[in-house]
């Protein structure tokens, strides 16, 4: 049998509006079906999802969601938006909310193949300014490698989006190894957006489970990805890293020291940690432009792009603006060639 992979799939067409490619790698489509089919079998609310969230922030995350549910489900807004904020492409990915791994294997299977086939349908529409990428039941490795091979091989689907955990467990567990090795031997894109933190008691108010709570996240599945011997395993991964990368990227020193000075931080990864870092790609949602320059200065341009939450209100704004500063090679790469490399796209006049 010939195995698709994604490295083999077709180059997707787009245009390029402005002097360079723009392509979003950080933007969500909800699929409501899938809701409907967990709450046939968990009705509520996801455990824990409400267990550091205060009151305050419950009633702004309501008011939230009734104010982008025609953006978050749905594409006309969405395509109006993009000419808006001049992006060409967007990479949409499944609203984190949509993982579902707390469910049993079969529901979590049956939702993740109805937002895969929910995002497949989305880009068939406007196959130029839309690419897939899908999700997978994580809580089942064998059944989520099948999915994401469905992605692949049939949906045309460019990335999968992972969680930092998964019900708790971090990504360098033995379970996750033939999911890692899959990914690998497939090229897809692992787009790893975390969803909150999971020991976050100190963090319900003021939206810390967000604000802090997602970058220490990524921080701490970096941090598993690396010093776990993952990405030693599995050097042909390609992962890129929502909100920056959390905190490792301004504060990697602090990693390569305890590689160097302690045998319990060097036991299974072999090179500095940094050496790891910079063979992933990060998102450019850190919203301050020295941020923005270290980034460029520490991580280099070939390794970043452009990603703007959209459409949460934690989302960039202005992502053309946030970007202008940098020089015209480096935009270009930033805006989109690095993503473009990444998801198959090509720019045709």
């Amino acid at each position: 049998m010939i195995i698709t992979t994604c490295t083999e799939q077709r180059a997707i067409p787009v245009h390029a509006r402005g002097r360079h490619l723009v392509v979003d790698i950080h933007c969500h489509l909800g699929v409501p079906a899938a809701d409907a089919i967990v709450q046939a079998h968990h009705p509520g609310p996801p455990p824990g999802i409400n267990d550091f969230t205060s009151p305050r922030t419950m009633a702004v995350n309501r008011a939230q969601f009734a104010a982008i549910g025609g953006r978050l489900n749905g594409l006309s807004e969405r395509l109006a938006d993009m000419d808006r904020l001049g992006i060409d492409v967007q990479a949409v990915s499944p609203s984190p909310g949509q993982y579902f791994y707390f469910t049993d294997a079969e529901v979590g299977r049956a939702a993740a193949r109805t937002v895969n086939d929910g995002i497949a349908a989305a880009v068939a529409t406007h196959p130029d300014r839309l690419v897939g990428m899908g999700t997978v039941p994580l809580q089942d490795t064998a059944m989520a490698i099948t999915e994401m091979r469905r992605c692949v091989q049939q949906l045309d689907l460019r990335g999968i989006e992972i969680s930092s955990n998964v019900n708790g467990a971090d990504l360098h567990q033995p379970q996750f190894a033939p999911f890692f090795a899959a990914a690998e031997e497939l090229g897809v894109l692992l787009f790893l957006h975390p969803l909150g933190f999971t020991h976050a008691q100190r963090m319900s108010e003021y939206y810390f489970n967000n604000l802090v709570g997602n970058p220490l996240e990524s921080t701490l599945a970096i941090g598993h990805l690396i010093f776990g011997g993952v990405l030693d395993r599995h050097p042909g991964l390609r992962i890129c890293v929502a909100h920056g990368g959390g905190y490792l990227p301004g504060y990697w020193g602090r990693m390569d020291h305890g590689w160097r000075a302690r045998a319990d931080c060097a036991e299974h990864c072999r090179q500095p940690p940094s050496s790891y870092l910079r063979r992933l790609w990060l998102d450019t949602l850190v919203f301050d432009p020295l941020q923005l320059d270290s980034l460029v200065r520490t991580h280099g341009a070939d390794r970043l792009c452009l990603g703007t939450d959209y459409p949460f209100d934690m989302s960039e704004p202005d992502p053309l603006g946030f970007h202008s500063k940098l020089a015209d090679d480096l935009q270009e790469k930033v805006l989109g060639a690095n993503a473009a490399e990444l998801l198959g796209i090509k720019v045709v006049p």
